[in-house]
């Protein structure tokens, strides 16, 4: 191995290696455009036992388009179409619907798919905690987000975990797998028409 090469090696990791979580994070949203991925989702509460535990799949469209589907052990469909957002109930048979800019800031799937719309609705910091991830902490500007404080964890410039903390203690940990990026996905994915039968609650 010539000096040459052994420098360029160390030159990367050591490039690689002081990258911040805001460093990271800026090159996630500038290199994405679109985005495909499976997710399991955990939530616990103060005392740290599980309330939920539930697998989909999320894809993503910039700019604002999203789908978010729930597989196990419930069904359940969150669809952003760029104008509105629309949560799916098919076992109460119920849609609800809130314009997209009103929603955003609640909505992980919409913050991600906004891309630097994220640094006007939070301050933003690099995070230190345990693990080989870089992250960054994202405090809302605003009260009404239904969350205190948002993490993204990225591993190069891959988002591959979210954790949002709540004001009553509430911990919700997503991870990502199965991570595919600028791929070109369907329009239709992002149009939802509720069911004729459907209570439709909203805007």
């Amino acid at each position: 191995m010539n000096i040459r090469f052994l420098f360029i090696l160390f030159y990367f990791y050591a490039f690689n290696a002081s990258a911040t979580g805001l460093e990271r994070m800026k090159d996630y949203f500038k290199n994405i455009q679109s985005a495909q991925a499976d997710f399991h989702q955990v939530v616990t509460d103060k005392q740290g036992h599980k309330t939920q535990d539930v697998t989909g799949t999320m894809r993503l469209q910039k700019p604002n388009k999203f789908r978010w589907d729930y597989n196990k052990p419930f069904v359940q469909e969150i669809v952003g179409d760029g104008d509105k957002i629309w949560l799916f109930d098919p076992e109460l048979n119920q849609v609800t619907v809130r314009s997209f800019s009103k929603a955003a800031g609640s909505t992980p799937a919409a913050l991600i798919a906004g891309g630097k719309d994220i640094e006007r609705q939070f301050n933003i910091k690099d995070a230190s905690r345990k693990g080989s991830l870089e992250w960054v902490l994202a405090i809302p500007k605003v009260a009404d987000t239904g969350f205190e404080r948002l993490f993204l964890g990225f591993d190069g410039d891959a988002l591959v975990e979210m954790e949002l903390q709540d004001s009553f203690g509430n911990r919700t940990a997503i991870v990502f797998s199965n991570i595919q990026r600028n791929l070109k996905l369907p329009s239709d994915l992002f149009k939802f028409v509720p069911p004729r039968d459907a209570d439709v609650l909203g805007e």
